[in-house]
C-alpha cells in the first residue's frame, strides 16, 4: 500500500544513526537538509512535496527502530499476490483467510444512513494492494481551513481516501488528528446519482453503495486484508499555498489494517478519480518525484516538468490493468556484461513500474541469470544464508563491499544504472541481499531499484523518464 512531499523534502537518515542521536539533533539534521536540499532542477509552475521513507527518523510516521525487515518483506509478498491477482481478475491466494467486509456493519453505527441493500451486505472484497512499511508519504491539507494529514503515495492506487471523524467503525492509529468534515465550510457528500459514484468501480475494483440518504459508499480493499470503507465526500485539498476545490476522496469511516500510522493513502494510478487526474486541468497530466533512501532527500512533484534531463520509455498498453504503468524491460548487463539469456526472456511477463513494492520481480529466467553473475563477480565476498524471499545474500552491508555496475535498460533507451544500494539492500546488520526476486505473474521495477533517481511519469505523453542524481 503499496498506495510526498514536493520542493522541500526531508531526508531520512539510518535507523542506527537515529538511535544514537538526541532527537533535538536529529530534528535539526532533518531541518538542515531539507533547507539545503537542491530543487533547482523542478519547474517552478509544478507543486512539489518533500518526500519521506516511512522507516527513516525524519519521517512523521516513523515504524519502530525494532521492526525486522523480515516484515518489510512479507508486507511486500503480500502486494505482489495482490497485484498477480488483480492482474489475473481473480481473487488472491490469501483470500480464503480475508474477513469478508460487510458494508452493512458501517451503518449499524450510523442512525442518520442506513438501509443498505442486502444483497450488498456481506460482498467479499476484491483484492487491492498491500500497504506495509516499504512505503513514501508526503503531508496533503484538505478541508477549509485547510489541515495538514500525513498519506501514503503510492502509484499502483487511484482513490485517495483518508480517515474521518466520527470513525463510526473503526479507525487506526495515526499521527495527528483524524479530519472531522464538520470542522471544513467547504466539505460535502457525494450522492450515489454522480458519475464519481459510478467511476468508483473502476477506481477501487469493488462496487459503489447507496445508504438511504443518497450518500454514495466506497469500499477499498487490500491484499493483506487491510481495507478502507466510508462516504465518497468532496472538498478542497491543498499542498502548501496550492489549493483546488471539489476533490474527490474517501472519508473512512471503517479503516483497518496495515497503514502505519498515516491519515489514508494518495493515490497516483491512471484513472479518473485519482489524485493525478483530478489535479491535471490545472497542473498538467503529469508527475514526478525522488524516492529517498536511507539517507537522502526526496520530492513528489505533481506538474509540468523539465523535460530535457530524462532518458524515457514508453508506457505500454495491456488490458490486464489500464489504471498500473507498464513499461517494457529490454536487457540487464553485470560489470558491462549481457545477462547470459535470450533477449525474448525480458518480455516473457508484463512488466509494472511501482513506488509501493520495495523489492523488484523479474522473470524467473531473467533473475536466475541475474543472481549467477552478480555472484560470479563478487566470488570473493563471502557468501550468507538467504533471507526470506531474498536467496542471494552475502555477509556485510552494501556501502562496505565491492559491486559489479548493473544496469537496467528499457525500449525507447532509458536506463537504470544501479548503484550498490540500489542494487543490494541490507537486511540486518552483518547481511546484505540482492534486491530481487523471481516474479510470479508479472515483473515489477521495485522502489529500492528507483531510489535516489528522479522518475516522472509524463501520461500525456505516453512515457517515463529515468534521470540520475535526482536526490541525494
Amino acid at each position: 500500500m503499496a498506495p510526498a512531499p514536493l520542493p522541500l523534502l526531508v531526508a531520512a537518515f539510518s535507523l542506527l544513526f537515529a538511535a544514537a542521536t538526541p532527537i533535538r539533533d536529529v530534528a535539526d539534521a532533518c531541518s538542515s537538509q531539507v533547507q539545503a536540499a537542491d530543487f533547482e532542477h523542478l519547474n517552478s509552475s509544478a507543486m512539489h512535496l518533500p518526500l519521506h521513507h516511512s522507516r527513516g527518523p525524519c519521517s512523521p510516521v516513523s515504524a519502530p527502530s525494532d521492526l525486522p525487515f523480515s516484515a518489510v518483506l512479507t508486507h511486500d509478498d503480500s502486494r505482489i499476490a495482490s497485484l498477480a491477482a488483480r492482474l489475473a481478475k481473480a481473487p488472491s491466494s490469501s483470500s480464503s483467510a480475508r474477513p469478508t467486509v460487510t458494508v452493512a456493519s458501517l451503518y449499524r453505527a450510523n442512525d442518520e444512513v442506513d438501509g443498505v441493500a442486502a444483497s450488498l451486505a456481506s460482498v467479499p472484497l476484491t483484492p487491492g494492494t498491500s500497504y506495509g512499511v516499504g512505503n513514501y508519504v508526503t503531508r496533503m491539507g484538505l478541508g477549509t481551513p485547510a489541515k495538514p494529514y500525513i498519506m501514503v503515495v503510492d502509484t499502483g492506487s487511484s482513490l485517495t481516501w483518508l480517515q474521518c471523524s466520527p470513525c463510526r467503525v473503526s479507525c487506526h492509529r495515526q499521527s495527528g488528528p483524524v479530519f472531522d468534515p464538520k470542522t471544513s465550510s467547504s466539505y460535502a457528500a457525494v450522492s450515489c446519482s454522480t458519475p464519481q459514484c459510478n467511476d468508483l468501480s473502476t477506481a477501487t475494483l469493488n462496487p459503489a453503495a447507496c445508504s438511504s440518504s443518497d450518500v454514495c459508499i466506497y469500499q477499498a480493499s487490500y491484499g493483506d486484508s487491510s481495507f478502507s470503507v466510508g462516504y465518497l465526500s468532496k472538498d478542497t485539498v491543498s499542498f502548501g499555498s496550492n489549493s483546488v476545490p471539489n476533490f474527490y476522496y474517501g472519508c473512512g469511516q471503517d479503516n483497518e489494517g496495515l497503514f502505519g500510522r498515516s491519515a489514508g493513502l494518495m493515490g497516483l494510478a491512471r484513472n479518473k478519480l485519482s489524485l493525478l487526474y483530478q489535479l491535471a486541468p490545472t497542473l498538467g497530466y503529469s508527475f514526478s518525484y525522488c524516492l529517498p533512501s536511507s539517507s537522502s532527500s526526496g520530492y513528489l512533484s505533481i506538474g509540468s516538468y523539465n523535460p530535457g534531463q530524462y532518458s524515457y520509455t514508453p508506457m505500454v498498453s495491456s488490458t490486464l490493468d489500464d489504471s498500473l504503468y507498464f513499461i517494457k524491460l529490454s536487457g540487464m548487463t553485470v560489470a558491462g556484461k549481457p545477462l547470459a539469456i535470450s533477449s525474448s526472456e525480458y518480455s516473457s511477463l508484463p512488466t509494472i513500474i511501482d513506488s509501493g513494492t520495495v523489492i523488484t520481480r523479474l522473470p524467473t529466467t531473467v533473475y536466475d541469470a541475474l543472481s549467477k553473475a552478480v555472484a560470479g563477480a563478487m566470488k570473493g565476498t563471502k557468501r550468507a544464508d538467504a533471507y526470506s524471499i531474498l536467496d542471494t545474500c552475502f555477509v556485510g552491508q552494501a556501502s562496505s563491499l565491492r559491486v559489479p555496475a548493473v544496469s537496467m535498460a528499457f525500449s525507447g533507451g532509458a536506463a537504470l544504472k544501479l548503484s550498490a544500494q540500489n542494487l543490494l539492500i541490507d537486511v540486518d546488520s552483518s547481511t546484505t541481499c540482492l534486491a530481487f526476486a523471481p516474479a510470479r505473474s508479472a515483473a515489477i521495477i521495485g522502489n529500492t531499484q528507483q531510489q535516489t533517481f528522479s522518475v516522472v511519469y509524463d501520461v500525456k505523453s505516453n512515457r517515463i523518464g529515468f534521470a540520475a542524481g535526482g536526490c541525494r
